[in-house]
């Protein structure tokens, strides 16, 4: 039994007689597959410059949920599924099994790796799992798209003793922590697109910019708005002088081109959501007003999640000022006060284990969350955790009112310094935006579609010192930077695994995650026995052995993988 598994490690087992896969046809789980069951197809080829690879483990997302929903409507495929169906499974750890003539200098059986998914070669996407074949799938061939695309190799290397769950984890891990990791402009985008906006509110203030309009940086471009006259002739000289072209534009709501920076002089909440479609990627509307807005303001909080909007402000006169005097911060301030807004879901738990695992963590976290039961399964799984660290950890249900009212009421004036939103509803982020204390920042986590409104009290923005911004995805040094806090034992994204099963279970595993069946991940080894779709308590009556190796009854571990494969690998 040892031998059997040590053969698995070392990628040297004969390589079994077919390709096992779920293919996608079409939207819908009654698309995928044929008669709910996977299809065998031939062994993959590997050409002398590419490698044949084994998948070892695959998490289940709610982002292959996306995609069975939308088939081929999906803004990642580009071909007709019908005709060349999508393998999904982008949370995935490999083993080389074959080499390319042209790559045995670099690569040998064996080898391990995972794969930053969102592969670019030559300016195309070709995503694994959603172009390329995913890890629903026994083998898969790894092209030069993979090891020489845009940003280079995009396979990392993994540890020999590195779990495989725990290394294809550390992909939905990296979009976790790289929501920490942000980096947010201190003043306007050297090079890029600045539009200033007046209004007849700004009429007479003496507005200036005390940096980055100057020699030292500048746009390239300006869009002028009714600017108070004085402010716009400085403007003027100042670009005439740096060689910056100025454009004038006559309506707010008609930008001949996106601009990186807005800044908008005592707009009102109409002027804001006139301008703010002109924002590009990245972009920063800057609000200079030093009077609450009349009302809230639409904010697409879809935008400021995938595109990177931001909204600062300041009381002015100085614009500068409005970016640099309160930086947006990504971290969650140290010895603060943090409210996970839907904590239950896989995702959810990451953020709260590693709020208490990482070094400099809030002092008091509320992790609310409409399930009793992913509620209790949260507070079993970390409550002790956290009150070793010194954090108190509250969990509330908002469907019963009364005790979550109570719970929360410490918490209305003071407010949160973060709030972290992992439900994709816009009533419940513009409820959770007006919890922000002073300086508080709103990350809009849950991918939540371009064109979604949620109304804001932005008068936050420029008389509070708040801050909302948004994330989705990870890169490949986020991957590698996960992987490395993995294998330190810094994070462990063991503890996300809720559920396993064999290549068979996967169906039964996407319909788990759409029905949020599992308060952590489901993950497939398709390489083993047929075993349905196993929660890990139920491991104490199938494999007990396995079961055993758990942490406290409940958690994956190497060593339970290392009994789980011995028993199931055939």
């Amino acid at each position: 039994m040892s031998d059997k598994l040590e053969l698995y490690r070392q990628g040297t087992r004969p390589l079994e007689g077919t390709n096992r896969l779920w293919p996608l046809y079409g939207a819908g789980l009654e698309n995928f597959g044929r008669d709910g069951q996977p299809i065998e197809a031939p062994l993959p080829q590997y050409g002398p410059d590419q490698l044949l690879v084994r998948h070892d483990a695959c998490g289940l997302c709610f982002s292959d949920i996306k995609v069975i929903k939308q088939g081929q409507d999906h803004p990642r495929i580009f071909r007709d599924i019908k005709a060349d169906p999508v393998v999904l499974g982008h949370e995935v750890s490999m083993t080389v099994v074959g080499v390319g003539e042209q790559l045995r200098d670099q690569y040998r059986v064996g080898d391990r790796f995972i794969i930053q998914a969102d592969i670019y070669k030559d300016g195309v996407n070709y995503a694994y799992g959603y172009m390329i074949q995913g890890g629903l799938s026994g083998y898969g061939v790894i092209d030069q798209r993979i090891l020489d695309g845009d940003d280079g190799n995009y396979l990392i290397p993994v540890q020999p003793a590195t779990g495989y769950a725990e290394s294809a984890l550390t992909e939905p891990w990296a979009c976790v922590t790289a929501a920490y990791e942000l980096k947010y402009r201190t003043g306007l985008l050297a090079g890029g697109a600045t539009w200033i906006v007046g209004t007849a509110a700004a009429a007479g203030r003496e507005y200036t910019i005390s940096a980055g309009f100057d020699a030292a940086s500048h746009p390239a471009r300006l869009m002028l708005t009714q600017a108070p006259p004085a402010f716009e002739a400085w403007l003027r000289e100042r670009a005439a002088a740096l060689g910056i072209a100025v454009i004038a534009v006559d309506d707010p709501s008609a930008a001949p081109a996106p601009a990186d920076d807005i800044v908008l002089l005592a707009p009102d909440a109409d002027l804001i959501e006139a301008v703010s479609p002109h924002l590009a990627d990245h972009g920063i509307c800057a609000i200079i007003a030093d009077a609450a807005l009349g009302r809230k303001v639409s904010v697409d909080v879809g935008r400021v999640h995938y595109n990177r909007w931001a909204y600062v402000g300041g009381a002015g006169p100085d614009v500068a000022r409005a970016y640099s005097d309160v930086p947006v911060r990504s971290t969650l301030k140290p010895g603060g006060v943090t409210w996970f807004v839907g904590a239950g879901g896989p995702m959810g738990r990451m953020h709260v284990q590693r709020a208490i695992q990482v070094a400099g963590g809030p002092a008091v976290m509320v992790c609310t969350d409409v399930s009793d039961l992913r509620l209790d399964d949260l507070r079993t799984s970390f409550a002790a955790e956290a009150a070793v660290k010194g954090i108190e950890l509250i969990c509330l249900n908002p469907t019963d009112r009364e005790t979550c009212g109570a719970g929360m009421a410490r918490f209305r004036e003071p407010g949160f310094d973060d709030i972290v939103v992992l439900a994709p509803i816009a009533a419940v982020i513009a409820d959770a935006a007006t919890w922000l204390a002073p300086r508080g920042v709103m990350n809009v986590f849950a991918g939540v579609a371009r064109g979604t409104l949620a109304q804001i009290d932005l008068s936050d923005a420029f008389l509070k010192g708040a801050r909302c911004i948004g994330h989705s995805a990870s890169s490949i040094d986020d991957l590698r930077f996960m992987l490395t806090q993995a294998e330190s034992g810094t994070l462990s994204p063991n503890r996300s695994v809720a559920a396993i099963g064999s290549l068979s279970a996967a169906r039964a595993g996407l319909q788990a995650v759409l029905d949020t069946a599992f308060p952590g991940k489901v993950v497939i080894f398709p390489h083993i026995e047929e075993l349905p779709l196993t929660a890990l308590p139920e491991l104490r009556e199938k494999l007990p052995t396995v079961y055993a190796r758990l942490k406290d009854g409940r958690e994956w571990t190497v060593e339970a993988e290392a009994e789980f494969l011995r028993l199931m690998l055939p």
